[in-house]
């Protein structure tokens, strides 16, 4: 089985979502609080007229039961790009980690985590694709 594409309304979305990022970061800057991040790009995706989840819940199936895991996805947009939103001195391979246990537990194949603790957003943005 060879690499599937990414369907051209999830790169849409995608490209979306990081204009998104772009002005809130070009409005704000770097140096605040994650989640003051998160409610202004939630607010700058529904400006835009996207549907979207903040702070989802995602159980973890293990042997078979359904656990409550305490994970959280920071934004769920058009039920299929996961972004997770980040305010840290450097994107940790953790944080990649992190994103691609979320795509892997949800199905979903592109994730974007989006660092906004940086000069210029390009250098925080980092595509996933399962």
């Amino acid at each position: 089985m060879g690499f599937i594409p990414i369907s051209l309304e999830l790169e849409r979305v995608a490209a979306e979502v990081v204009d998104s990022a772009f002005k809130v970061h070009s409005a704000l800057g770097p140096g605040l609080l994650e989640s003051v991040y998160e409610i202004c790009l939630a607010h700058e995706l529904h400006r835009r007229g996207f549907e979207f989840q903040s702070q989802v819940a995602l159980p973890i199936v293990y042997e078979g039961i359904r656990l409550d895991a305490a994970l959280q996805m920071d934004l769920v947009v058009e039920q299929a790009l996961i972004v997770e939103i980040k305010a840290a001195e450097t994107l940790l391979p953790v944080f990649e980690a992190q994103l691609l246990t979320y795509l892997k537990l949800t199905g979903n194949r592109l994730g974007l985590l989006i660092n906004f603790n940086v000069p210029r957003i390009k250098e925080g943005i980092k595509r996933i694709i399962l």
